[in-house]
This record gives structure tokens, C-alpha cells and sequence, in this order.
């Protein structure tokens, strides 16, 4: 089995800052890319920032110059340091990862359980 469990969440003041982290844990054959995606009450989920292996990364436009992702492969973990936080930041953030379970086996999202960001003064 696979688990990926999010933390770092929670309520912080318009301007602040907040940091992410999701650890991956069970047996695989490969993690390849890693990333962040949110959803708000109403909306559909979407992508925030993603970043390979290698460590190339993608931003959504919202948030670009405000978030970093990054991650450590040792640690099979990504995060997600979001500054200069904005209401419309508020939202469940959800940790992805795309995993090869064995060598044969075909490539799969594995999702984590979410956890709450709200930008509120």
C-alpha cells in the first residue's frame, strides 16, 4: 500500500506564510512527479505546482512568485511554502504523487487526505 500524509495547514492571516509538507510512505518501484493541487467549496480541483524528480518544477499562474515546491527524494516528501498569502488561497490542499508499485505495473496517482489552508483576517 501506499499513504501519503499532509501536513501544515491550517489559519493564517492575509500576508503570512504557510508550509506544506507531504511524506510518502509503503513500497514502490518509482516515484516520479510529485505535487499540490487544492480545491475550494464550489470549484474543481486544481493544479497549484508540480515538480519532477529531477526537480523541474511547474507553477500554476495564481501563484507563481508566492509558492515554492520542492522536494527531498531521501525522504520521499515533497512541500509547499506558500508566502504572501491571499483569501482566495483558502481552500483544501491535497498532496499527488505518480507511482510505479512494481516494474511491470502501470503508473498511478496516489492521492492524501487533504488539509485545510484558510486565509482570513
Amino acid at each position: 500500500q501506499v499513504q501519503l500524509v499532509e501536513s501544515g495547514g491550517g489559519l493564517v492571516q492575509p500576508g503570512g506564510s504557510l508550509r506544506l509538507s507531504c511524506a510518502a510512505s509503503g513500497s514502490w518501484f518509482s516515484i516520479y512527479d510529485m505535487g499540490w493541487y487544492r480545491q475550494a467549496p464550489g470549484l474543481q480541483r486544481e493544479l497549484v505546482a508540480d515538480i519532477t524528480f529531477g526537480g523541474r518544477t511547474n507553477y500554476a499562474d495564481s501563484v507563481k512568485g508566492r509558492f515554492t515546491i520542492s522536494r527531498d527524494n531521501a525522504k520521499n516528501t515533497v512541500y509547499l511554502q506558500m508566502n504572501s498569502l491571499k483569501p482566495e488561497d483558502t481552500a483544501v490542499y491535497y498532496c499527488n504523487a505518480d507511482i510505479r508499485r512494481t516494474l511491470l505495473s502501470d503508473r498511478t496517482d496516489y492521492w492524501g487526505q487533504g488539509t485545510q489552508v484558510t486565509v482570513s483576517s
